[in-house]
């Protein structure tokens, strides 16, 4: 359903809308380009021109925050955090960088209240996913702009989040703000690798710090757009799928490629492989899932779409409904427990048969689904006692925030400060984040995405060519500063 709730403006919240924001020769080797502390003398940003200067200072940080390598493995944010340190030190923010591991960081910094309401969290991660550079345009660690756009790997997943989040505090502290919640800003590493010594290691290590907290604002939700530019739906992340990594292996005899044997264990994996690739897991429709699409029924065009998502269960009993539902592929996440292979190993040497072949399995579980009782399915499937399946960790149980909250209502009066129609729902998360730490303390935890992006530009997560334009970037802050600014400012 459509939710039109309105909450009156703070004395800090100034709305308007945002001009483009015309490319600046920004790099890797520029100096950040701090507003001075008049602009801010008056409180925050107040109109297009000054909302632009701080788009601009969030450009300057964020090519110079690119431009630190964070590829994980092995992640190097101990750099990152070192950086992040000197941004805030500069505005008279204290942090601390704990060092878990060699080379590995979190950072937190924490903004005084005067302690009336309980703290709000900006959460986010220094890490980013490989980008090998002969498939990019540009290089992906050069911070560069083009075309209107800041390109590098991070700039969408999670740097460019990480800097409107950033900026946001920057404002509030230059302007001198009276808060009545403290704000934490908590930059952590490995989140791209599930595991190490990053948002797990600080809760389980400095649960004091945070575990105070009522609200926190993470990455994992989405600003949708078509290709004009238009916002069809502000989409804030309130749950996400459950990973449930596995490792496949299969044994089998070793000897010379030119003398093939009956129980090659390469050959084994494969039929074993093929069988867990053409296994069709069972339709499962959450509440969650079925109020989302039933949200987008709302606004889909299609009538016989429109019709499906209004009803989607009735829907997937119609084979022809289901099978054009499923062939969306994020509609088919949201839809069952998925399974992707993503790694395969068997000898490093052409000519050698290996006494082991392996791979591995990214499966994403809907909640409410049970991990040992998947497995034991998947087994059955597999139907090879030879082959043994065996997760690669523990299970993290997904994780649901509610929406009746103080933060939820800010964040639709900051979109309904854009346009009085804007449309807010709560897309599931196919991927996960490391919101579960949180919610697991009680911390009501969403996705909140500060950028508009259009289908094109959201591929750039994990992708080539990642990039943010510098209008969304711009929009960002203003937005980002919005939805906290009600939330924290007395």
């Amino acid at each position: 359903m459509r939710r039109r709730v309105l909450v009156g403006l703070c004395s800090l919240c100034f709305v308007g809308c945002v001009r483009p924001l015309r490319p600046s020769l920004v790099g890797p080797s520029a100096q950040p380009v701090l507003l001075p502390p008049q602009l801010f003398r008056e409180g925050v940003p107040k109109n297009d021109a000054e909302w632009r200067a701080a788009g601009q200072e969030a450009a300057t940080l964020l090519s110079q925050y690119i431009a630190i390598n964070t590829t994980n493995p092995p992640g190097n944010e101990l750099k990152a955090a070192h950086w992040l340190r000197s941004v805030l030190g500069r505005e008279g923010i204290e942090a601390q960088v704990f060092e878990p591991a060699p080379g590995k960081a979190n950072l937190f910094a924490r903004v005084q209240g005067d302690g009336t309401r309980r703290p709000l969290i900006f959460l986010n991660h220094m890490d980013v996913v490989l980008a090998s550079p002969e498939y990019w345009k540009v290089d992906p660690f050069g911070g560069v702009v083009k075309d209107g756009y800041m390109w590098g790997r991070g700039a969408l997943d999670m740097k460019g989040e990480a800097i409107a989040q950033l900026m946001t505090l920057i404002i509030l502290k230059r302007a001198g703000a009276p808060l009545k919640r403290d704000i934490i800003f908590l930059a952590t590493s490995d989140e791209e690798i599930g595991a190490g010594v990053g948002a797990g290691w600080f809760v389980e290590n400095h649960p004091d710090l945070i575990r105070d907290a009522e609200f926190l604002i993470n990455e994992g939700g989405t600003i949708r757009a078509d290709a004009s530019g238009h916002i069809e739906y502000y989409g804030v992340g309130t749950t996400e799928k459950s990973p449930f990594w596995l490792d496949v292996t299969a044994q089998g005899t070793s000897g010379h490629g030119s003398r093939p044997t009956p129980d090659n264990p390469v050959h084994r994996l494969v039929r074993a492989l093929n069988r867990i690739a053409t296994w069709q897991t069972p339709l499962v429709v959450t509440p969650t899932v079925e109020r989302y699409l039933h949200d987008l029924a709302t606004i889909e065009t299609d009538v016989a779409r429109r019709a499906w998502l209004a009803d989607v269960r009735a829907a997937l009993k119609d084979s022809a409904a289901a099978r054009a539902l499923t062939a969306d592929l994020t509609y088919n996440a949201l839809l069952r427990n998925t399974i992707s292979i993503t790694g395969l190993k068997g000898s490093d040497k052409t000519n050698v048969i290996p006494p082991v072949a392996s791979a591995a399995l990214d499966v994403r579980l809907l909640p409410g689904q049970d991990p040992a009782a998947f497995l034991a399915e998947l087994i059955r499937v597999v139907a090879d006692s030879a082959v043994k399946i065996t997760p690669q960790g523990p299970n993290w149980p997904a994780t649901e925030s509610p929406t009746d909250t103080e933060l939820f209502r800010a964040i639709v009066a900051a979109a309904h400060a854009r346009d009085p129609d804007a449309f807010v729902t709560t897309p599931p998360l196919t991927g996960f984040t490391d919101s579960h730490y949180f919610r697991r303390l009680g911390i009501v935890s969403y996705g909140v995405s500060p950028f508009p992006l259009n289908q094109a530009e959201s591929r750039g997560v994990h992708g080539n060519d990642e990039r943010v334009s510098l209008d969304a970037l711009t929009f960002g802050v203003h937005f980002i500063y919005d939805v906290v600014s009600r939330v924290v400012a007395r």
